[in-house]
């Protein structure tokens, strides 16, 4: 079981790599909607934005009003950053659950 702060550290890695890539893609991809990811094994949870391809203002906390909401133990959330679980099998297998509309979903997948 990983620890609260490597899947805070997890967040900001992918915050950053989001970063780096959001010139690519925020022409194809308008999504900004609030995140919630809620750690199911350590009881915690993270929140932001997403927004022009980015992920900002992440924190601490839940945020039970999120658009988007992950649910992930905190293995499976260390291994879809790194890039190790694939996000869709992930899903299938319920191993990760997402919360979103449809379209955001679509627009997410893209994303990761």
């Amino acid at each position: 079981m990983a620890s609260v702060d490597e899947c805070r550290q997890a967040l900001q890695e992918l915050a950053a790599r989001l970063d780096r890539n959001a010139e690519t893609v925020r022409e194809r991809i308008d999504l900004d909607r609030t995140l919630a990811c809620r750690i199911t094994d350590l009881e915690t949870a993270f929140h932001g934005r997403i927004t022009g391809g980015r992920l900002v203002e992440l924190a601490d906390g839940d945020d039970p009003k999120a658009k988007i909401a992950l649910s992930a133990s905190s293995d499976d959330l260390l291994a879809l950053v790194r890039g190790d679980l694939d996000v869709t099998s992930a899903v299938t297998s319920r191993r990760v659950s997402i919360k979103a509309n449809p379209f955001d979903l679509l627009k997410l997948r893209k994303l990761l």
